[in-house]
């Protein structure tokens, strides 16, 4: 089974994708990783991945492309796999749709978790970790039983991610909206496109992205 998980920032993504990889053998593909790996590993295009870079140039998404096609042929993709932030727009969904074609294999799903986004906002601008067990909080909907203790360690120090700001947030999702919505009618055009409700509860969001999948 091949499969892209698509959705704004913080609507789970990377959290139902860990769950796939656990219950169905799936293994998620970044991109990143699998660039870093082709450049550590000195493959033919992690070289010229490598000389971009170095050159302070954007990877072409030909170099891409054949980059996630030498890593899909590993043994640990035989079950399928995960794409993970590719493809982001209409000519990369292009792109890879030709690359499986001429390795015989096709894209089974896009499961698009769908996310209000002032709700969604205030999930992310809002929560926060303890510093010594990694315990997640919230400001509303979960907030340590005593203040300033976290529930779990006694720990009193709490973090909160520097990126969780509204004007951040908010600038995620506008780059979402410009670059990887349009993505949306070329795959629905492809009649593999389905939406889940991302605002779920997890447990309620993977039955649902099970459903879809038919596992």
């Amino acid at each position: 089974m091949i499969l892209i998980l698509l959705g704004a920032p913080g609507a789970g993504k990377g959290t139902q994708a860990q769950r796939l990889m656990n219950e169905h053998g799936l293994v998620q593909l970044s991109t990143g990783d699998m660039l870093r790996e082709a450049v550590a590993n000195k493959t033919e295009y992690g070289i010229k991945a490598k000389a971009a870079m170095d050159a302070g140039e954007l990877v072409t998404d030909e170099i891409v492309v054949n980059i996630i096609a030498d890593r899909i042929g590993h043994d640990d993709c035989k079950n399928g796999f995960i794409l993970d932030g590719f493809p982001r727009n209409v000519p990369q969904a292009e792109a890879l749709d030709a690359m499986l074609s001429e390795k015989g294999l096709k894209l089974d799903h896009v499961v698009l978790m769908t996310v209000d986004e002032e709700e969604l906002t205030k999930r992310i601008i809002g929560r926060f970790t303890c510093s010594s067990c990694n315990e997640g909080y919230h400001d509303e909907f979960k907030r340590p039983a005593v203040d300033n203790v976290c529930d779990k360690c006694g720990g009193t120090d709490f973090t909160r991610r520097k990126d969780d700001n509204i004007e951040t947030v908010q600038a995620r999702f506008e780059t979402y909206r410009s670059q990887t919505e349009p993505l949306l009618p070329y795959y629905e055009s492809k009649g593999v496109l389905s939406k889940v409700n991302g605002m779920s509860a997890i447990e309620e969001v993977a039955g649902e992205i099970k459903a879809v999948l038919g596992v």
